[in-house]
Formats: C-alpha cells, structure tokens, sequence
C-alpha cells in the first residue's frame, strides 16, 4: 500500500479542524491532540501516512519527541514541524539533528502551507518508490544467496562424504521446499559483497567440520529402525514403528539455508544432512498431522537439471 495521508497533530481541536478543511482536498488526513495520541494513529496507519505535521508547543511532550518516535520506527514519513515564529530554534535543531525535513511558520500562509505540503507528499512518493526498489534488489540478493547455499551444500556434502551426496542434497532440498526455506536475512548496512562471500565460505567450512564430526560419532552405517533411532537421538524427534515424528516447525529442515547472514552454522542445524548423507539419501520428509516426520524412502531417479530446478523453485 502506498502512503498517501497526512497525519497533523497538535492540542488545539480548531486548529486540527482548520488544518483538515484547508488540506483534505490535497490528501486525506489524519489528526491526533497529543504526541501520546499520534504515535497511537502512526501504530495503526503508519503504512498509510507519507507525511507527519506537528505542532511544537504541546501540554505533556512535545512535537519534536513524535519527531523523533517517527524518524526511528516510521523513516520513510516525510517529518514536519509547525511552530510559531518564537520557537524557531527548536525548529532548526530538529532540522539540524535530522528529526524533520523542515518547519512551517505559524500563522499559516495558506499557499505557502499548501505549497510544503505538495513538496513534501511527492518526497514521500519518491521514498516509497526507493524503498520499494530496494525491498525488491534486497528480496533479489536474498534468494540469490539462498540458492549459493544449496549449491555449496552439495560440494560440502561431496567432500565430506562422497557416496550417496547427490541422492543425500536431493532429499535435503525436498525437505527445505517443504517445509518453506526463507531466504536468509543480511543486514546490508553490515556487509558489502566481497565481506559476505567471505563470511559464506566460512560457514561452508563450518558445516563441513560439524558434518564429519556428525559421522563420526553415528558410526558405521546401520539400516531400518536402527537408523531412524539414531536419527531421533541426533533431532530430539520419536522414534514412531517405521518413522520418526519431530515437534519442531520446520526449521530442522531449513535452518542451513535460512540462517541470517553471519550466524555460524550449530552441530544441531547440520545433523539432519549428516544424517542424509550417512544414509545416502534413502529417507524422506512427510508433514504429519503434528509437525513432520522422516521416513524411508527409495533411493529416487535423478534428472540431470534436478539442482538447477531445487534452485528456481527455493529461491521464488
């Protein structure tokens, strides 16, 4: 939804029907009498309010603390402050500290009012336009970092156990579209691209390390009920005649590919691969009626794209 109101508060009930009959042919508006009730209004319609204009000197708190409420949970509003022509030093600091974009003088001067306001509701356009730009690049990187994951996972698992990888990442992934792998979150103003390959590489390496210890601890490899208890003991599931029932979300399947970016793989999120590739692959994940279950599986007859299509279908 694209911002589009104008959210005017201050503690004169005229003023707020004044301001509201000169604008609302512009924009819709929104009032408050108090910054207590306009940061209620921005909880309730903060995706619909594209600018903010405060009054100053309010009974309680003033404006410019809704100022900055605003600049901190609702950044892309475009911040205004009204105050009258003896209180333009507050004015110029909230400019100065970034808390507005600017003031408009008391009285008001109608075009002049009318005027800031249009200059400000298309600012207001322009960031929802940028963030959305953004939110899309971001949603782009993300999915794409989502697929290196399950690439590098199978070079992973090829390294530390080279027989039965393939049919081992194929049930991993199944798993993980499944249960509904998200892409995992990077916090950009953190990592700059060649900080985050970095950072990606260590984690593989990571894995690999918990993956050998992994097969090293469940030891020669064992069939049938044998199997799915050492797989109950490694995820905490129940070991249910030929299946084993797990209570968790989802996110036993996930948590490799999920993870946000920086977070070091645990022993735990890398125990249901380890446990795939010490059974080459001859298990499945099913959603059962309270969460999910691993059973046995025949080993399954592989395409020779079926990494590209895991890779398109995990990362829409």
């Amino acid at each position: 939804m694209k911002p589009v109101k104008i959210l005017y508060v201050d503690d004169e009930a005229m003023a707020l029907k004044y301001f509201e009959r000169l604008v609302s042919p512009m924009a819709p508006v929104l009032t408050a009498l108090s910054v207590e009730e306009g940061k209620a209004v921005l909880a309730a319609h903060g995706t619909e309010v594209a600018v903010l204009v405060c009054d100053q000197r309010m009974p309680g708190a003033h404006g410019n603390e809704l100022l900055r409420h605003a600049r901190e949970y609702y950044p892309g509003i475009v911040r205004m402050l009204t105050t009258a022509y003896s209180e333009l030093g507050e004015a110029i600091e909230a400019i100065n500290t970034g808390e507005i974009y600017r003031y408009i003088n008391k009285p008001w001067e109608l075009e002049s009012l009318r005027a800031d306001l249009k200059n400000a509701l298309e600012l207001a356009e322009l960031r929802s336009e940028r963030d959305g730009l953004m939110r899309d690049k971001l949603m782009a990187q993300q999915g794409q970092l989502l697929a290196n994951r399950l690439s590098a996972l199978l070079m992973v698992g090829a390294a530390v156990h080279c027989e039965g990888h393939e049919q081992a990442l194929h049930r991993f992934a199944q798993a993980a579209l499944l249960a509904g792998s998200a892409p995992p979150a990077i916090d950009w103003h953190r990592w700059d691209h060649a900080d985050l390959m970095q950072a990606e590489a260590q984690r593989g390496a990571a894995i690999a390390a918990h993956l050998r210890q992994w097969l090293r601890e469940f030891g020669p490899r064992r069939d049938g009920a044998g199997a799915l208890s050492v797989l109950a003991q490694a995820l905490g599931g129940e070991l249910q005649g030929d299946r084993v029932r797990l209570s968790d979300d989802g996110g036993v399947f996930t948590a490799l590919l999920s993870a946000p970016a920086g977070d070091a793989p645990t022993a735990p999120q890398c125990a249901w691969l380890a446990w795939l590739l010490w059974q080459g692959g001859l298990a499945e994940a099913v959603v059962a009626d309270t969460g999910w279950a691993v059973q046995p599986a025949e080993t399954a007859v592989l395409q020779a794209d079926w990494l590209a299509d895991a890779i398109e279908r995990i990362s829409r």
